[in-house]
């Protein structure tokens, strides 16, 4: 009786932790990507529509070589919180040594072939030379704040996530205005600040782990490896649209492309916001095996999740505007596809967190890989037919069909129980019917307002007849 006593205090306490950490990484992580969409406006003029959409090239490279560079090292701290309990900053400190390794040894190979990465990439070898710097210390930074996160503490995280998004946003318009090549001075200030901080976090990690452990080096590869496919290739669903838009368009129409797709893919703050606060939820329920909470707790978490999405959709329009002015509204059908494709990637997180818990990553390298591969061909098809507004709904598809396989391999490994199937066939059927919708409303846009009035009255009217539910739904998801 005192020991389970002593056991619902333990849980409890843990609660109350999960809910600050939980709220607190949400907050800070509204705060990174609304820097990143405050200065937005700001480099949509200050750089030509070339300059822009060389620098969405040279971010959607930089994006693709953190994977394959720094192998997501961090991927594995979600086993190793339990694995590691007692040695976690030593087993932080040994995943930085091998990240360090890894850049390293890519660094060479790069510098050594480096007219053939410069004309594959298309970019100056200066450029290249700074993705790798960023990799690094970028996955330093990286490795803290999971590590910290998994831990439920959340203070300086936070504070280093907020820090580095506001240094960013600074640095990089003050080198874009006083540089005379504005956009090397766009990628210096995305590259300065966490090489500063990674710097600091570096010497702190060697502090507080003392060593590096080799033999945590099999065990993080172990998990990592196979799930670097899968990293990689929706890192490729991403960003290979535009690097294919540069290509067979343009840079032009690469920067339109990426400015309206930027306003779709506000979608994902709340889905790295939400994540962030219930994949620590979910891993503690998946260990105490407690099934029928998570499916209880999962269908509101969805359900409030595609509401906002709904709101993000009926004012795009509007945000694009902002974003990038007159000049960039041609874009503006690029941001349901690109919206719904992002409802479809936060439904499958919740499987691929499940498939990351139980160390089944080979499934989740082969769904991606293979979504990928199906966006590169579809891509190659339509784009040169249809312009840079085919990527977007190229895009879709590849997500709409990695849901349906992560769904499949949940299921396969013995999860199928931990989410309702049929309500999340449901859910996805009905946005699709409203991304369709929304898009034709974009053409007027005093019935697109109504819409919205609308949308807004019924939302009101359906929290006050159940917020009570409500706000116990939202006190579960941060585990209260």
């Amino acid at each position: 009786m005192i020991e389970r006593q002593r056991d619902l205090r333990v849980d409890m306490n843990n609660n109350a932790k999960a809910l600050k950490s939980g709220f607190w990484y949400l907050i800070a992580n509204f705060v990174v990507k609304a820097m990143a969409l405050i200065t937005t406006p700001v480099f949509t003029r200050l750089l030509s529509k070339e300059q822009f959409g060389q620098y969405s090239n040279w971010f959607s490279w930089t994006s693709i070589a953190i994977i394959i560079i720094t192998m997501s090292m961090e991927s594995s701290l979600i086993s190793a919180k339990f694995d590691f309990k007692d040695k976690i900053y030593q087993y932080d400190l040994s995943l930085i040594g091998l990240s360090l390794t890894s850049t390293a040894i890519w660094t060479i190979i790069v510098n050594i072939f480096a007219p053939f990465f410069s004309e594959l990439l298309e970019l100056r070898v200066l450029y290249m030379n700074l993705i790798l710097l960023y990799c690094f210390f970028y996955s330093v930074v990286n490795i803290y704040q999971i590590s910290e996160r998994y831990q439920y503490r959340y203070k300086k995280a936070v504070f280093v996530a907020v820090l580095i998004a506001v240094s960013t946003a600074v640095i990089s318009v003050l080198l874009v205005i006083n540089m005379q090549n504005r956009l090397t001075g766009r990628i210096l200030g995305m590259v300065i600040p966490p090489v500063i901080i990674g710097i600091v976090l570096v010497i702190w990690f060697i502090k507080e782990g003392k060593h590096i452990d080799f033999k945590v080096w099999p065990y993080a590869l172990k998990i990592c490896i196979p799930f670097v496919p899968h990293l990689l290739s929706l890192t490729v669903l991403n960003s290979v649209d535009r690097i294919m838009i540069t290509k067979i368009c343009g840079a032009t129409d690469t920067a339109l492309y990426s400015v309206a797709y930027t306003c779709g893919h506000m979608v994902t703050i709340l889905i790295t916001s939400m994540n962030n606060a219930f994949s620590p939820w979910l891993g503690d329920k998946l260990h105490d095996k407690e099934f029928g909470e998570i499916k209880k707790v999962s269908q509101y978490y969805i359900i409030i999740f595609c509401v906002l999405a709904l709101g993000i959709m009926l004012l795009a329009p509007e945000v694009l505007l902002i974003l990038g002015g007159h000049s960039y509204l041609e874009a503006k059908y690029v941001i349901t596809p690109v919206a719904m494709g992002c409802v479809c990637q936060f439904l499958y997180t919740l499987f691929v967190n499940v498939e990351q818990y139980n160390k089944k990553t080979i499934g989740m390298a082969f769904a991606s890989v293979s979504a990928a591969v199906l966006n590169y061909i579809l891509n190659a098809i339509f784009i040169p037919m249809y312009g840079y507004l085919a990527a977007a709904y190229t895009t879709l598809f590849g997500y709409l069909f990695l849901l349906l396989v992560h769904m499949y391999l949940v299921k396969k490994i013995g999860y199928k129980n931990t989410y309702s199937y049929s309500f999340i066939g449901i859910v996805t059927l009905i946005m699709l019917i409203f991304m369709i919708l929304i898009n034709f409303l974009y053409a007027n846009t005093t019935i697109r307002f109504i819409a919205l009035g609308l949308f807004l009255i019924l939302l009101g009217i359906v929290f006050y007849k159940e917020k009570a539910r409500c706000k116990k739904i939202l006190g579960i998801i941060f585990k209260r």
